[in-house]
């Protein structure tokens, strides 16, 4: 068995506020292998933001340590420091919010090429975004360089921000809640898109979302972890967490989830 790529290692942490502390992660214990997928299931309020946060070094923890590559991410400094910045990227719930409104699409994979000169010269730059844009789906790519945030569709933009993950070659992708503002039909085809890069490229996903079906139908052959009030109360093979789970509240997530045929199915477990 491979080394953990990265490995939370009871994290957690605590905000302080006027009424007083509130602790969003509680001793969280996660670890994630080169190549693999996580799902981190939870609803909103359950932690799991926060721990995504703390993985990509975004939010340092409280309590506890995060290791990548069997180094504390806290303790890196020079060449490591930029090291892990490269290789762990991190997609962002919403399209509208992520992508700076006065940089075309040219300008926003250009920034992180010319910043960490993975390429240099601009006609190297645009042909590297080009093929960036082709990787996500967006063809043909000369038909997007130019274009703004506000030219393009929702589906369109949260493409755009996984091109912006690839620019540095990374090793670990955080998706946190990266298909729940859009439509149903796209959010299956940019599921698609991330399931191609992840075989394709061997990319490692923490991939973060409040649904059950979707941790299914995105990480059936990697893991998944429950979380709920800041605790992980369930993990493992995704298979088993989703056929036979063992926490209530695991269970009650799975009920949550719409049935097509609700009359003919109520003694049945609702199918994912």
């Amino acid at each position: 068995m491979p080394d953990p790529l990265i490995v939370l290692d009871r994290v957690s942490h605590v905000f302080a506020g006027r009424a007083g502390h509130t602790r969003a992660v509680d001793e969280v214990s996660l670890e994630l292998e080169p190549g693999k997928v996580l799902c981190l299931v939870g609803e909103s309020g359950s932690g799991k933001t926060t721990t995504a946060r703390i993985a990509a070094g975004l939010t340092r923890p409280t309590a506890g340590t995060v290791r990548f590559q069997g180094t504390d991410i806290h303790r890196l400094t020079g060449d490591a420091a930029t090291g892990f910045r490269r290789a762990v990227q991190y997609i962002h719930q919403d399209p509208y919010a992520s992508l700076n409104p006065v940089r075309d699409v040219f300008g926003t994979l250009a920034a992180p090429l010319r910043r960490h000169r993975v390429v240099r010269g601009r006609e190297q730059v645009r042909r590297r975004a080009l093929d960036l844009l082709t990787e996500v789906d967006l063809t043909p790519p000369e038909n997007f360089l130019g274009k703004y945030p506000h030219q393009l569709s929702g589906g369109q933009r949260q493409r755009v921000a996984v091109a912006r993950a690839l620019t540095l070659g990374p090793r670990l992708i955080i998706a946190d809640e990266a298909t729940s503002m859009l439509d149903v039909s796209i959010r299956i085809s940019l599921l698609n898109v991330l399931r191609r890069l992840r075989d394709d490229l061997g990319v490692a996903f923490l991939f973060i979302t409040h649904d059950l079906a979707l941790a299914k139908y995105f990480g059936w052959h990697g893991a998944t972890a429950v979380m709920h009030e800041g605790r992980v109360v369930e993990s493992g093979p995704t298979p088993r967490v989703i056929n036979e789970p063992t926490h209530e509240y695991t269970r009650a997530l799975l009920a949550a989830i719409p049935l097509a045929d609700p009359d003919g199915a109520r003694s049945r477990v609702a199918p994912l």
